[in-house]
């Protein structure tokens, strides 16, 4: 009044009727010349309905902020800048960001896991910028225990009646353990993606096996029947006569070995390969390994090197064994080394160890199937068109036999075309427990003279195939093809030694061995006795022993090996 400004208030009134209304009163005080009020010039105005507008804008940001603070979820607006305007409860009791700390620009950097704040700060300027949906995944720190946790972070533009961006309105939902069920499906589904290929390549390899199984097994047969009916036909001469039989004996032996391969592998799976151990001299083994593969150096003119220094020492292990182990790697060196190739093994003594060393120069070994070269069925090349057979069984065996006696093999390659490298070590036996030689010959005589043998067979062909063997070494051969013929056969005859097949009929060589070992001794009862079978696993040789044999031979068997064995047996009747 006294400055004759304009004014502004609002107040209620009642009217008549009792409603109660609001005014707005917009004036201004004229003065007179002495600054004295003349009259007052103003205009009342109605605006109730705007302030019960008002009234439930304020009742609606009221539930906003109720609801808000309620929801799990962080809630935040920003303008159309991003300027933050409002954090719910939630915001800051997990971030421990009040509303002025967030609207600080450089708040993100505090609470953003930095190997996120790059790529979401990205995210969040595309949205400003085009107005899009914002969406973005990130870890943000917990401020009680400063860990860090996945949100998933969503928001929309708010725009006026002219679609102008207003402000933005977000949520940020915690989506950590979703992130996690997520990741322990991923590696759930990697996992058995991975099994899923390693059945499919292991059924592959397989069928990769079992063809090549058949085809090595089926090739022998063909020159053996074939040459054997020639045999049969009496139309060939004496050289032809020769060569048919060296023939049919080298594939009989390929298959043999084939066989043995097999049996080998199914023992190591098994755990049930065990070793005669004794002190063994690795340089007579590797000379008689060296003599099994001679004649198939020589027949491709490849020359086999060695250097083998006699004192190098004594490994503890089984010779026949570490034989098998020098012969696969040599075998294996000749197969692969071209006509006109070398092949060098190298013992010597490195500290308390051996080591023999089997190298060539032939096609070498790819770098990427080194890692696979001691696996079981595995070959560089299993394809049908392959150059060189074999099952794949050989390294494998060799890495076994030379685990089991505490030894270590290893391959090197430098390629195709290169050669390749096998190197054994094996721990030596410390000098003084070295057994003393005595000089005698461990070999046994192979004279049979006056030996009276039983050989019982339900196979005509076997049977009379080891008959004649033993006939040819001067023993004096019965005959049986039941076991029940050979019981009464023993009880009459009393042989030297009992020669028994297992898988007969009725009943099988284990229960003949049990009703002989029943029989008092006068009847026999203690006769020596043999195992001749098919069967040669590790856990029929146990069957055998246990069923009263002394010892276990598998056929197909070297005539010379079973008359040792029987010539062996009879001097040493509890071996």
């Amino acid at each position: 009044m006294q400055t004759g400004l304009l004014f502004q208030t609002s107040y209620r009134i009642r009217r008549k009727d009792g409603v109660m209304r609001w005014l707005e009163v917009n004036g201004q005080f004229e003065l007179a010349a002495d600054g004295s009020p003349l009259r007052f010039v103003g205009v009342n105005a109605d605006i109730t309905d705007r302030k019960q507008a008002e009234a439930t804008i304020l009742q609606r940001e009221a539930q906003f902020r109720q609801l808000a603070d309620a929801m799990p979820q962080q809630v935040w607006i920003t303008d159309a800048l991003g300027n933050t305007q409002y954090v719910n409860q939630q915001w800051t009791t997990y971030t421990g960001l009040t509303l002025e700390q967030t609207q600080d620009i450089h708040y993100a950097t505090q609470v953003i896991h930095p190997d996120d704040f790059e790529a979401t700060g990205q995210l969040w300027s595309t949205a400003l910028a085009t107005g899009l949906p914002y969406q973005a995944e990130f870890r943000l720190k917990y401020q009680a225990d400063h860990t860090y946790r996945w949100f998933l972070s969503r928001a929309i533009a708010i725009r006026d009646e002219q679609r102008q961006i207003v402000q933005w309105f977000g949520t940020s939902t915690d989506i950590e353990e979703f992130r996690r069920a997520q990741a322990e499906r991923e590696q759930l589904l990697h996992r058995e993606q991975t099994a899923r290929e390693a059945a499919e390549n292991a059924n592959r390899i397989k069928d990769e096996f079992l063809a090549v199984l058949s085809h090595e097994l089926r090739s022998p047969l063909n020159p053996i029947l074939g040459w054997s009916t020639l045999l049969l036909g009496k139309k060939l001469d004496e050289a032809k006569t020769a060569q048919a039989l060296t023939t049919i004996q080298r594939n009989a032996r390929l298959q043999s070995e084939l066989i043995e391969d097999l049996l080998d592998v199914a023992r190591i799976l098994r755990g049930k390969l065990s070793l005669n151990v004794a002190a063994v001299n690795l340089v007579s083994i590797i000379q008689a390994a060296m003599e099994t593969v001679r004649l198939a150096a020589e027949a491709k003119s490849i020359q086999v090197e060695a250097s083998l220094p006699p004192d190098v020492g004594l490994v503890s292990g089984d010779s026949t064994r570490l034989q098998q182990v020098i012969w696969n790697l040599l075998s294996n060196a000749v197969k692969f080394t071209p006509n006109g190739g070398q092949v060098n093994i190298r013992l010597e003594s490195l500290g308390s160890h051996a080591q023999i060393t089997v190298s060539d120069t032939g096609q070498g070994i790819e770098p990427e199937f080194l890692p696979y070269v001691f696996d079981h069925f595995r070959q560089a090349n299993a394809a049908t068109t392959r150059k060189f057979g074999g099952l794949g069984l050989g390294l494998a065996i060799v890495r076994h036999l030379v685990e089991l006696h505490g030894g270590t093999v290893r391959v090197e390659s430098l390629g195709v075309g290169i050669g390749a490298t096998f190197t054994i070590r094996l721990p030596l036996m410390p000098l003084q427990t070295i057994p003393h030689q005595n000089g005698r010959s461990s070999e046994s005589s192979s004279n049979l003279n006056g030996v009276q043998v039983l050989v019982v067979d339900d196979e005509p062909d076997s049977r009379e195939f080891i008959a004649f063997v033993l006939e040819q070494a001067g023993a004096n051969v019965m005959t049986a093809t039941s076991a029940h013929e050979a019981l009464i056969t023993s009880i009459q005859s009393k042989p030297d030694v009992i020669l028994s097949d297992i898988g007969m009929p009725e009943v099988d060589g284990y229960m003949l061995m049990q009703q002989v070992r029943a029989l008092p001794p006068d009847q026999g009862g203690q006769v020596p006795a043999i195992a001749l079978t098919a069967y040669a696993g590790n856990f029929n040789q146990q069957q055998a022993l246990q069923a009263g044999f002394q010892q276990h031979v598998s056929k197909p068997v070297e005539p010379e090996v079973l008359i040792r064995a029987i010539a062996s047996l009879l001097r040493d009747p509890k071996r």
